[in-house]
Protein backbone atom coordinates (compact mmCIF):
# COMPACT_ATOMS: atom_id res chain seq x y z
CA UNK A 1 0.00 0.00 0.00
CA UNK A 2 1.40 3.37 -0.85
CA UNK A 3 0.93 6.74 0.49
CA UNK A 4 -2.02 7.78 -1.71
CA UNK A 5 -4.07 4.97 -0.57
CA UNK A 6 -3.01 5.62 2.96
CA UNK A 7 -4.57 9.51 2.17
CA UNK A 8 -7.60 7.71 0.57
CA UNK A 9 -8.07 5.34 3.30
CA UNK A 10 -7.55 8.27 5.74
CA UNK A 11 -9.93 10.83 3.87
CA UNK A 12 -12.65 7.84 3.43
CA UNK A 13 -12.67 7.32 7.39
CA UNK A 14 -13.14 10.91 8.49
CA UNK A 15 -15.23 12.19 5.48
CA UNK A 16 -18.88 11.91 7.73
CA UNK A 17 -17.73 14.15 10.29
CA UNK A 18 -16.37 16.32 7.87
CA UNK A 19 -20.21 16.40 5.90
CA UNK A 20 -21.56 16.61 9.25
CA UNK A 21 -19.85 19.45 9.78
CA UNK A 22 -20.45 21.16 6.28
CA UNK A 23 -23.86 20.80 7.09
CA UNK A 24 -23.76 22.24 10.22
CA UNK A 25 -21.24 25.08 10.36
CA UNK A 26 -23.50 27.23 7.91
CA UNK A 27 -26.44 27.36 10.31
CA UNK A 28 -24.72 27.87 12.99
CA UNK A 29 -22.80 30.59 11.72
CA UNK A 30 -26.40 32.40 10.17
CA UNK A 31 -27.88 31.90 13.55
CA UNK A 32 -24.94 33.81 15.08
CA UNK A 33 -24.83 36.54 12.31
CA UNK A 34 -24.94 40.03 15.04
CA UNK A 35 -22.09 38.43 17.13
CA UNK A 36 -19.45 38.63 14.24
CA UNK A 37 -19.16 38.25 9.90
CA UNK A 38 -20.81 35.12 8.97
CA UNK A 39 -17.77 33.56 7.06
CA UNK A 40 -15.44 33.77 9.70
CA UNK A 41 -17.81 32.35 11.78
CA UNK A 42 -18.27 29.14 9.42
CA UNK A 43 -15.08 28.26 9.55
CA UNK A 44 -13.97 28.36 13.46
CA UNK A 45 -17.57 26.10 13.38
CA UNK A 46 -16.68 23.61 10.62
CA UNK A 47 -12.85 22.90 12.06
CA UNK A 48 -14.53 22.65 15.63
CA UNK A 49 -17.15 20.48 14.29
CA UNK A 50 -14.70 18.69 11.94
CA UNK A 51 -11.64 17.63 14.39
CA UNK A 52 -14.33 16.74 16.80
CA UNK A 53 -16.03 14.48 14.92
CA UNK A 54 -12.40 13.18 13.21
CA UNK A 55 -11.49 12.51 16.44
CA UNK A 56 -14.63 10.67 17.20
CA UNK A 57 -14.30 8.27 14.16
CA UNK A 58 -10.55 7.28 14.55
CA UNK A 59 -11.39 6.39 18.77
CA UNK A 60 -14.57 4.29 17.29
CA UNK A 61 -12.18 2.92 14.99
CA UNK A 62 -9.57 2.05 17.81
CA UNK A 63 -12.65 0.82 20.11
CA UNK A 64 -14.25 -1.50 17.86
CA UNK A 65 -11.54 -2.53 15.18
CA UNK A 66 -13.76 -1.99 12.70
CA UNK A 67 -14.76 1.43 10.64
CA UNK A 68 -18.83 2.36 9.97
CA UNK A 69 -20.31 0.91 12.56
CA UNK A 70 -23.77 1.97 13.70
CA UNK A 71 -22.19 2.85 17.38
CA UNK A 72 -19.69 5.12 15.95
CA UNK A 73 -21.69 7.13 14.31
CA UNK A 74 -24.36 7.73 16.77
CA UNK A 75 -21.51 8.82 18.59
CA UNK A 76 -20.47 10.56 16.06
CA UNK A 77 -23.78 12.40 15.76
CA UNK A 78 -23.85 12.83 19.73
CA UNK A 79 -20.70 14.63 20.04
CA UNK A 80 -20.73 17.00 16.98
CA UNK A 81 -24.24 17.98 18.19
CA UNK A 82 -23.09 18.68 21.83
CA UNK A 83 -20.08 20.64 20.17
CA UNK A 84 -22.51 22.80 18.21
CA UNK A 85 -24.75 23.00 20.82
CA UNK A 86 -22.25 24.36 23.15
CA UNK A 87 -20.62 26.70 20.07
CA UNK A 88 -24.01 27.80 19.34
CA UNK A 89 -24.23 28.84 23.27
CA UNK A 90 -21.07 30.79 23.10
CA UNK A 91 -21.80 32.80 20.09
CA UNK A 92 -24.93 33.90 21.80
CA UNK A 93 -23.43 34.97 25.01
Amino acid sequence: MNALDVLWHVLGAVAPAWGLAALLAPLLAWRGRRVRPVVAAWGAHLMWLGVVGSAVLIGGLWWTGQDGRMATYAALVGAVGLVAAWRDAAARR
